[in-house]
């Protein structure tokens, strides 16, 4: 969507917020950010998210890509 490049992009949203987006808890959305930050995958600095580590992250996230159609 154009939103991100170079593995970062501006993420102006609390944690509170985003565990409501994503039906989960403040406290987990603030445990699985501080697993991410602690084992070098993201940074979030003022209000950006910067993907330090994008195949060690998808790797763990068990991400597929044909879920959306990005290979064939």
């Amino acid at each position: 969507m154009g939103l991100a490049e170079n593995y970062r992009c501006r993420l102006p949203i609390a944690q509170l917020d985003l565990g409501d987006a994503l039906g989960l808890t403040p406290v987990h959305v603030n445990r699985v950010l501080q697993e991410m930050r602690g084992r070098a995958l993201i940074t979030l600095h003022a209000h950006t998210l910067v993907i330090e580590a994008w195949d060690e992250l998808v790797r763990n996230a068990q991400f597929d890509p044909t879920y959306l159609n990005l290979e064939r």
